[in-house]
Formats: structure tokens, sequence, C-alpha cells
């Protein structure tokens, strides 16, 4: 059998596990949020519309914090539709995604939902066709306890308290060509600078996120990042990446190796604003907000005939996710972990409906994807520090990455309770493999408190609405703990989390 191996070391810390990389994404597009997050007609819709089933779903997954409302769709979005009685409001053109948005859904809804879910809001605001006005009146009505215009018609709208939103995002995507006001670098770097000053005026401890990349294929990658950066960079705590990853062409191999591509992405953010910093003499350190990540079939959206009609809500890019997905799902959020000193926000895009872990039918049942799994799973076990994990892998060669490690993994350590969690892929196609984890430098003897893989013989395999459980995490079949060495052997095309904890 083929074998891999690494030692664990508490002491070799990386940095604390970041609650806020287990985000999520919700944007006005498709079904995310009519019939997914929001549907007053369903037989489980609570008092405010909202589905109840779809709330548990989400605790459940463990998200921590939710970006909202776009997106594409927020380049031409006036938040103030979105405010007040719903029969007054109006129905507007979403040029993102070709539909009809009725805003029956706004801030108000989205903060009750928020206080429900138990999440964090994470808000973008409009720099595409909007700028710095816009975003401070929209800071005013969230944000401003009492006493102002805005404030007051909050209060008015049933929402007494403020909303206390600390984590805003400066616009979205503005590099892509296809998004509603796209600007240059330049244009870019000024507004967002010019807007994230106007923000902390009213609130200095806010933490702001400027658009970097939509793409580290976009032609402008990094020069992009540090123009704009040039500009805002004393102004801004991070700067986004945008990250989707899809089989093409039946490369499985490249495929279950996207984390190579994360890894690489972040690494070259991370140096572009450093060298940034270290031109303007700043000791400041830019942090990365991976906002928007995730398994996304791109290529079949683009493919398909464009709609003529402007429809309400429609299904789109309602992608059902197979094993080989969850699988990479797993590899992204160990190459999340694993730069946790400076990926210290990211969000899974999108939640419900949309490439998301979650699925709905209007009327009928919620149902975890596949994809669900590794995300909840890692979300609930990973505690304390991210610790460095240099494995003894074997490797194989792809045609997108070149030659890449066949075993991944990262481990957390939660110095208080003193668990240990291991969180590991075999992206190999046909061979399982032996992992060794050496645990000798930990105080006192461990043993395994649960150990789950996600693996199937069909890698196509998923969940559906007919058969909703046919994918999930089985308990970890062939493992052992022998002393100070916990073996695990990884099926072909797999994902594993295992927590150890101390024995007494």
């Amino acid at each position: 059998m083929l074998t891999a191996s690494c030692v664990l070391d508490p002491t070799a810390v990386v940095a604390p596990v970041r609650r806020r990389t287990f985000g999520s994404f919700v944007e006005h597009m498709g079904r995310c949020v009519y019939t997914g997050l929001y549907e007053p007609g369903h037989p489980l819709a609570d008092e405010d519309g909202f589905r109840t089933d779809v709330l548990a779903l989400t605790r459940e997954l463990g998200v921590t914090v939710v970006r909202y409302p776009g997106g594409n769709f927020v380049s031409g979005y006036r938040w103030e539709d979105g405010i007040g009685p719903r029969e007054g409001r109006p129905r507007r053109r979403d040029l993102a995604w070709h539909s009809i948005e009725t805003n029956e859904m706004g801030i108000d809804e989205f903060a009750r939902w928020a206080g429900k879910a138990e999440v964090e809001i994470m808000y973008a605001v409009n720099l595409g066709t909007r700028g710095v006005q816009e975003a401070l009146d929209v800071h005013e009505y969230v944000n401003h306890p009492a006493g102002t215009a805005l404030s007051e018609l909050r209060r008015a709208n049933g929402a007494a308290e403020p909303y206390g939103i600390r984590l805003w995002c400066l616009g979205n995507e503005l590099d892509g060509p296809w998004q509603t006001g796209h600007k240059t670098a330049q244009e870019y770097g000024l507004l967002a600078a010019a807007t994230a000053r106007a923000l902390r005026s009213a609130e200095p401890g806010l933490e702001l996120v400027a658009c970097g990349s939509s793409s580290s294929a976009m032609p402008t990658f990094g020069a992009w990042e540090a123009t704009v950066l040039e500009h805002a960079y004393d102004a801004v705590d991070y700067v986004s990446c945008h990250a989707y990853y899809e089989e093409l062409g039946g490369d499985l191999g490249s495929f279950l190796a996207s984390a190579v591509d994360m890894d690489h992405f972040v690494d070259s953010v991370v140096a572009t604003a450093d060298s940034v910093g270290a031109r303007l003499r700043s000791k400041k350190k830019i942090n990365i907000s991976f906002d928007e990540w995730n398994v996304w079939y791109m290529s079949r959206f683009m493919a398909r005939e464009p709609d003529s009609e402007w429809p309400v809500a429609p299904r789109l890019i309602e992608d059902e996710y197979n094993v080989a997905d969850a699988v990479v799902v797993g590899g992204l959020l160990i190459s999340l972990l694993r730069h946790s000193d400076r990926v210290t926000a990211a969000c899974q895009a999108q939640l419900v409906n949309v490439i998301a872990p979650i699925r709905t039918e209007p009327g009928g049942p919620a149902w975890r994807q596949t994809i669900f799994h590794p995300f909840a799973k890692t979300a609930a076990l990973a505690r304390g520090s991210v610790l460095r994990t240099g494995l003894d892998t074997p490797t194989y060669e792809t045609a997108r990455h070149g030659e890449v490690s066949l075993v991944d993994a990262v481990a957390t350590h939660d110095g208080h309770g003193g668990d240990v969690a291991v969180f590991a892929v075999n992206r190999g196609q046909s061979d399982p493999v032996e992992l060794a984890v050496d645990l000798r430098l930990f105080d006192g003897d461990l043993r395994v408190a649960e150990a789950w893989t996600l693996a199937d013989d069909d890698i196509r395999a998923t969940n559906t609405h007919d058969e909703p459980e046919r994918v999930v995490p089985q308990p970890t079949r062939l493992l052992s703990l022998d002393g100070r060495t916990l073996r695990v052997v990884l099926p072909p095309v797999s994902w594993s989390a295992i927590r150890l904890t101390p024995a007494r």
C-alpha cells in the first residue's frame, strides 16, 4: 500500500483557526433568496416567511458569516428599494442575472434572517453604479443608533436597534468587463479609498474589504491588486480573492488538485500586498477575504442559451454535486485553513440552490448536497490553532498543476481542551494511501473521539430530492492509534476528518 506521513508539533502554530473561515454567501440570484431562504407560502415558513428547514441546515452547516446581497447583483442594486412596506417596493431589472428583482427581501429582512441563523453579516455596497454617498447612507441606516433621518427610518421600519455590521465589502469584481459599472484599477482604487475613508469617518472600527481580481486568470491579475492597494492600502483591511473550480475535459486528476491553485492564488496576492506595503513603508498587513469560492461548472453555464425573458427567481446554476466535488471542497477548506495567518475571512458561494451546499424545492423539501458534509465537519471540528503540517507523500503528475502531492492534509489543536483534528484528502483515483500521523510531541495520550470519511465506489454519486442521503460521511473503517502514531487508510478520491481527544 502507498504510504504518507507527517509529524504534528503543538508549538508549530500557523495562526488561530479563524471562525470567519466558515462563511457563506447569499446573493439575489436565481433561487438563493426566493424559494431558498424566503418562501412565505411554504409549510415550514415562519412568521417572517423564512424557511425553517433552511435555517436549521444553515446552523448545522456551521456558517459563521454571510456576505450579502451580492455578487454581481450588488453593482446595480439600490438598497433603499428593499426597505419599507413591501407593497410599496419597486420591481427592478437585475442586469447581472437578467431577472426581475421584486425587492420583497431587503436589508431589514436579511438582518432578521441572520439573527435567526446566528450568523454575522458581511455587507457589500454598490460601487458599480453608485459611490460614497450611497455607502454612507446604507451605513447610517443599518448602524447609526438613532436621531438621524435614516436611522429613524430604520426604527420606523421596525428595527429599534442598529444592526452593528462590522465587515463591509467595497463593491464586487469591478475589474470584470461583465460587471455593471466596470472600472479600471485606477478608477476603482480611488473610489474604494474615498469610500473607505468616508465610512471610517462615520464609524472608525469598521473592517473594510477592497476588491481584488475576480479571478487569478484575469489578464490584469496582480497589477490590479497592486494599483488598487497603492491608493487604498491605509484605508482598508482586506483584499478579496474569488475562485471557482470545475473538472474540465475529463481531467479528474487536475480537478482533485484544485487546492494547489488556491494555495498559489493566496500566496501571490499576499506577496503583492506585502510588496505594496513595503513600498509605502507601512507596518500594516493586508489580509485576504476569500469571499467567493466553490466548485462551479461554469463552462456549462456559459454554454447555455441566454434567456430572452425577464423571469423572477429563475433556476440558475443549480449544480448537482457528486463525491469528487465534495472531495475538492474538502481540499479547498484545507487550503484556507493552511493560510489562516493571512486568510482571515472566507465565503463559500452560495448558500442555497445557486452552486450551493443546500438545495430546496418550492413547497417541498430541503436537503444536503455532497459538498455540505466536508464544510460542516470541518467547521465543527477545527478548533484552537492551525498547525504546520509537513507531509511526506507520494506525488502524481497533472496537466494543469504539474507534479502535486497525492495526499493533502492540515491539522488543528485546541490548547484548552487538548483536542487535535486532522483533515486529509487522497487525490489518487485508484489506490488507497495509509497516512501515519506522529503525535509524540503532544503531552499525554490521545484517543480517537470520532473519525469520518466521505468516499464512494461511484465518485459521480449525488444527493437528490429522491435520494437526499445517498452520499454521507461514514465512520472511518481502517484506523488505528498505536502508541503515539495515528494510522488511517484513505480510500481513493476521499476526504477524511479525525478528532482526537486526551485520554482520561
